[in-house]
């Protein structure tokens, strides 16, 4: 494209704005208090899951969700688990289709993970623990990971990619 003048037109600029920040879900168990307050004998094994999802709610904007799971256990007992979802409305443009869906999540996710882990650090300290400091996550291996099981999926049950 020329701008009449026989110049090239410069695309604009790829964008990405963050709209809203929020707390969908937030679920905190501490089931044997006060027990599990106590001195532990053993340090607890943690299991920590997390997730990526999005809805696109317009052309340009996207809804996308970081879910993060996880529970602390010893001696066979659970001593405390908890279920965040914490969520932002993306504001996306000038970006290739190609590239859309892991800017969407990789990039996204990625801005809002240390909201999400300061949400989970107070909820376990508010719960009477020492706050639990999540690692940062490797999203562009989460990423790939998500695609092959969904790629993996569709050869298991005859679906072609699109």
């Amino acid at each position: 494209m020329t701008n009449g003048n026989g110049v090239p037109v410069e695309p604009a600029p790829p964008q990405l704005n963050v709209l809203a920040q929020y707390t969908k879900d937030l679920s905190f168990e501490n089931p044997n208090a006060p027990a599990s307050l106590g001195q532990q004998q053993q340090q607890p094994a943690i299991n920590i899951q997390i997730n990526v999802s999005a809805n696109n709610l317009s052309e340009n904007e996207f809804e996308v969700i970081l879910s993060i799971e996880g529970k602390a256990e010893s001696a066979g007992k659970v001593i405390f688990s908890f279920d965040l979802a914490y969520a932002g409305v993306f504001r996306i443009a000038n970006v290739p289709k190609e590239h859309l869906h892991q800017l969407v999540m990789i990039e996204c996710p990625r801005l809002l993970f240390p909201f999400a882990r300061e949400i989970v650090a107070t909820a376990v300290r508010d719960g009477g623990f020492p706050p639990l400091m999540l690692d940062p996550v490797d999203f562009v291996g989460l990423y790939r990971q998500n695609m092959e099981r969904q790629a993996a999926a569709q050869a298991a049950s005859g679906i072609k990619p699109s």
